[in-house]
Order: C-alpha cells, then structure tokens, then sequence
C-alpha cells in the first residue's frame, strides 16, 4: 500500500479474497480521497471546487457503500437518506395540492439529502482516525487561509481590533464566527495530542498555541454572541466529562500535566483576548437587554426590531405557520412563506428571508416528519459513537469531541439557521463524517471480528 498519499487507505483487495471488503477500485479510492482533501481545504477558500468536489465524493462514495459496503450499507443513515427524500416528496405533493400557488414547479430533493453527505466522506474516510484528523485539521487551514491569506483579509482583523465587527468575507459575521467556534472546540478538545508530542513538540505547541490565538480573536472580532454563550456551555461540559472518564479510569493523575498546561494556555489566551476586547464585548452584550425584559413578558408581537427583536418576531411567526401545518410542513420555501406572508412583520424583518432557528425552519418546511428525519439520526450517532468509543474503536478525544461540538451546534443554531446554509451543510457533514466512520468500523468489527479495515 502506497504511503505517498498521506491518507491511510481502505483496504483494496479483491471482491474474491476479501468478502464483503470496504473498498473501491484504486482509481475510484483515488479519486474519491483527492475530492476529500478539495473538499475539506477548499470549501472555504474557493467555494466553487469545494463545492464541485463534495459533489463528486458524496456520489462515489454512496456507489460504492452501496455495492461494497456489507456490514454497513444497512445502517440506519442509508435508510434515513431516503426517508428525507421521501419526506420532501411528501410535502411537496401535499403542498401542490393545497396551496400550488406557493410551492415550486420540482421538488428540491437537495434541501435535507445535502445533509447526508457525509455518508460520502465516512466511506472515504476508511474507518481510519488518521484521515479523520487529517480532514479536521485541513479544514482548519482553510478557515486560516480564507481570514489570513488576503489582504482583505488582515484589513478585516485591522477593524476587528478597533471595535468594528468583521466576517472575512464569509456569507456574514455569524457564519465566520461558527468556524471559529467549531475551531476552538477541536483545538481544546485535541490539545494533549500535540503538547505531548515526542518528535517537534515545540513545533507543535508553537502551532497549536498560534491556531488557538487565532481562533479565540475570531471569535471576538467576528461578536457573535450566539458563538460566545455556545463555547461558555460547550467547553465546561467537555472539561467535566473529561475528567469524569480520566477519574474513573485512574489516570487523572497522569494526566495532570496535559490538563494543567491546557488550561493554563487556554487561561492566558483568555484573559489577554478578554483584555484587549472588553468593551466589544460588554456592548455587545447590554445592547438587546431592553428586548429580553420585553419578551419575558410575553410581548412579542410588539418586539421592537434588532438583533434579537428580529429573531423573536421570526420564531413567533414560525409557530403560526407550523400550527397550520405540522406534519408536512409548507415545502422547500417555508421559511420564504413565513417572513413574506406573515401581515404582521415589520419589514426589515422581511427582508431576511429566513428564520434564525433550524429547528423551526426545519418544522415549518417539512413539519414532524421531517424533524423525525434528524431527531433519529441524531439518537443513532449518540449511541453508535458511545458504543465505539466504549468497544475501544473510537478513541477518548474523537468521541469528547463529538459531544462538545453537538452542544455546541445546538446552540448556535438556536440563532440562527446554519443547518440551511451552504457553510453549516459543510462543517455538519465534515464532523458526522468523521464520528460515522468510526462508528461504521465498529459496526464492521461486530460483523468480521478478525478483518479490521484499516
């Protein structure tokens, strides 16, 4: 096997020799890793081969799970796949029947079967935390070389430390701030794999501590306080988890010195990004408390609009909408319908066009049907990576990593609808691809014990 490549590649043997191996033909197991590796780093950077390469993966990679992928073909995310089609099928024919006026002309079976990409990416991966970690971390550089590379780019950073609130030229301030936040959570949750490196450990922290500096002033400048309340949950809740396992496996001790040094770059970074945007950050936070009193209330017809205002007149029109139609939903252009048909909306509201919620926006185009979808997939996940990581499959850091970056989902997407937009399609099926790899090589270690794919 070539180690050219940098990737560990899936086992290529015969049809004949190896029964139901997970394999491609080399040319497509070639060609299926180069549009990983586009996909992952160029996403960002240049959209458009980004975008053409996901395509080209996802479909190579759902061929051959399909023709080759006995053990792991069955799994409920196949079976999902077309129950998400099948879901838009659904609504869409209802909703020509109901209201033809308001659906379009085709079902746009791509809205929710984009979300399963990472079915794609998961068989590319092999199995393999190597790939997996390889896939992260060129992500990462492409978040890096999009907000470092231009000199838009360092223009931006410039005004992001004089107070001006800046997106790197990433859709808008909140989708660049997603990726940072994302970036820190792997960052943290990845750290003592590189401060207890043996060879170029110094090479490695340096780059770690720079990555980290980097993402925690995105964080700042980009002021999204969705990202901060999300990273102020996400990130206690992977520590106590951490330390729940170290304890009860007797190793706390001899982790001490990777948690320590952790926490103490972790703290510094802090307190100096902490320090330098103080008064961002202050304003950022008192300038929607009028709002919060109001909607306490109960008002919330009479929001004024703002930030806030503007989602919470969004999210109370969402639920007359969704009381009308609950199981099916309005279509592909729910959320459209929503904001331009709801009287009662100011008009800048509007003009936005979505929801600032994935969850009502998924519950007003495809109604409980589709939340189904999503609502089994996630439970799926939870379990098969608990049993991964508990069948020794799925190592500490990956599986910690898939919790911390749930929480954290969950709760930018409480503000804003990330699920539907091309840049939290991306990050969402970059990470279910690494987390369902490990678990479909669990899955295929139940089924043949003796021939681990990797």
């Amino acid at each position: 096997m070539s180690r050219a490549f940098p990737f560990s590649m899936p086992r290529l043997d015969s049809l004949e020799t190896f029964p139901g191996g997970w394999h491609s033909p080399r040319p497509f197991a070639w060609a299926g890793l180069l549009c990983l590796v586009l996909y992952s780093l160029l996403r960002l950077p240049l959209p458009d081969v980004g975008e053409l390469a996901g395509t080209v993966l996802a479909l190579l990679g759902l061929g051959w799970l399909l023709r080759n992928g006995a053990g792991i073909r069955n799994s409920l995310p196949v079976w999902l796949l077309l129950a998400a089609i099948l879901v838009q099928l659904i609504s869409w024919t209802l909703g020509t029947r109901n209201h033809p006026e308001w659906m379009t002309d085709h079902p746009k079976l791509d809205r929710l079967a984009k979300h399963f990409l990472f079915l794609g990416i998961a068989w590319w991966l092999g199995g393999s935390t190597r790939n997996t970690f390889i896939i992260l971390g060129l992500g990462l550089l492409g978040l890096l070389l999009i907000t470092l590379g231009t000199n838009s780019a360092w223009q931006d950073w410039m005004r992001g430390f004089l107070g001006h609130r800046v997106d790197f030229g990433i859709h808008n301030a909140q989708h660049t701030s997603l990726f940072f936040g994302a970036g820190l959570v792997g960052l943290v949750v990845f750290a003592k794999r590189v401060l207890t490196l043996k060879k170029w450990w110094w090479l490695g922290t340096g780059l770690w501590l720079a990555a980290l500096l980097v993402v925690l002033s995105g964080v700042a400048v980009t002021q999204t306080r969705a990202t901060w309340f999300a990273l102020v949950v996400a990130l206690p809740v992977m520590l106590l988890i951490w330390m729940g396992v170290l304890h009860r496996q007797g190793r706390l001790r001899l982790a001490n010195r990777a948690i320590i040094v952790t926490l103490v770059a972790i703290a510094l970074v802090l307190m100096s990004a902490g320090t330098l945007f103080q008064d961002t950050v202050a304003k950022r936070l008192n300038d929607e408390q009028q709002i919060i009193d109001i909607v306490i209330e109960g008002d919330f017809r009479n929001v004024p609009y703002s930030s806030i205002g503007n989602r919470v007149l969004s999210w109370a029109a969402a639920a007359e909408w969704i009381a009308e139609r609950p199981i099916v939903g309005w279509g592909a252009e729910g959320r459209s319908l929503v904001m331009k048909h709801t009287d009662w909306l100011p008009e800048p509201s509007k003009a936005y066009g979505h929801l600032h919620n994935s969850l009502l926006e998924l519950i007003v185009s495809y109604g409980v049907l589709g939340l189904g979808v999503f609502v089994a997939l996630a439970v799926w996940v939870a379990r098969g990576t608990w049993l991964a990581w508990r069948a020794g499959v799925m190592p500490d850091d990956v599986a910690l990593f898939g919790v911390g970056f749930f929480v954290f989902w969950c709760i930018v997407n409480m503000f804003e609808s990330f699920l539907f937009f091309w840049s939290g399609v991306y990050l969402y099926n970059l990470v279910m691809g690494g987390l369902v790899t490990h678990i479909w090589r669990w899955q295929w270690l139940q089924r043949y014990p003796m021939k681990d794919p990797m």
